[in-house]
């Protein structure tokens, strides 16, 4: 499969001598729904600046769809759409202005491109708003007009960095199922969120930086079948003061009626049930206490044995 990013050996140090990237190397293949992930300062951000043109590199090298950064960086721009973090519009200009004037740094007709922006506003739900203020959008609305912008140029690559970040579930839900229909028509896209449920769930490959390298890099079904333990939280009927006469109990009581119980990947939870129930004790909902992800992240972070 071709490569829509091939880094190498990328390196960042900056004038105090902090390493933000330690010779880090990634690929992405076109097409591909990728997740970048770490914690705040592992060096996310700084490698999308790099391949982004907006922050420069100590070493190494950046290729997207085959060009190099270094002697194509005009091409390389072309190829790329960033949604960044914050937003970085004027507030006071209207929403289709900021589309056809972003249009225009890459050359297209102003004609087109309010063609073009009637299509992705439209996509967005926005077309009603286009001719309002970019301040009198809702947050939602404003990391939506965001994409928009990121998209008008119709790039090869999309860059979404925290792109949901403060939104609510309902219009983060809209916001997904947009993007998987840009990724099903073609458009690579890497990622990267502080929402792991949602990496789980949009990406099939992944990246995890810590400290400016990479330690882990693998399709994501296979990264998430190291998982060998997922704790839940039980909802419970019933008087947990017999959980005593449950013979080595590995359940962990939270309050009056609510448990936390962890279960091995090969564990049949009925057994958990049939137990809890033997005492009088109902199950009356459960949930994940995190994704499957989320642990997972948070074991590597910690260097614990999987």
């Amino acid at each position: 499969m071709k490569q829509a990013v091939a880094i190498s050996g990328l390196h960042k140090t900056y004038r105090n001598g902090m390493e933000a990237l330690k010779g880090i190397d990634l690929t992405v293949s076109e097409g591909d729904f990728f997740a970048l992930l770490g914690p705040n300062g592992a060096g996310k951000s700084t490698a999308i600046g790099i391949i982004s043109s907006l922050v420069r590199k100590t070493a190494g090298s950046v290729h997207l769809f085959g060009h190099d950064l270094d002697r194509e960086p005009g091409l390389v721009k072309s190829l790329l759409g960033v949604v960044p973090q914050e937003f970085n519009f004027n507030m006071f200009e209207p929403v289709v202005e900021i589309i056809v004037n972003q249009a225009g740094f890459y050359g297209i007709p102003r004609r087109e491109a309010y063609a073009r922006a009637a299509q992705v506003l439209n996509l967005l739900g926005l077309w009603d708003k286009r001719k309002g203020m970019a301040r009198e959008l809702s947050g939602g609305m404003k990391r939506r007009l965001m994409i928009a912008r990121a998209l008008i140029h119709k790039p090869r690559l999309l860059i979404l960095d925290e792109p949901t970040a403060g939104v609510d579930i309902e219009i983060r839900h809209a916001t997904w199922e947009f993007i998987r229909e840009i990724n099903r028509q073609g458009t690579t896209i890497i990622l990267t969120t502080h929402y792991l449920e949602e990496a789980e769930s949009l990406c099939r490959n992944i990246a995890i930086i810590d400290h400016g390298k990479i330690i882990e890099h693998a399709p994501m079904s296979e990264l998430l079948q190291r998982v060998n333990k997922e704790t839940f939280v039980l909802y419970t009927h019933g008087d947990l003061d017999r959980l005593r006469d449950i013979p080595d109990c590995d359940v962990r009581r939270l309050d009056d009626s609510t448990l936390e119980v962890d279960i091995d990947r090969n564990q049949n939870m009925n057994g958990m049930f049939a137990r809890l129930q033997r005492c009088g004790i109902e199950v009356l909902s459960l949930r994940n206490k995190s994704n499957r992800l989320e642990q997972l992240f948070l074991d590597l972070l910690a260097h614990k044995p999987r």
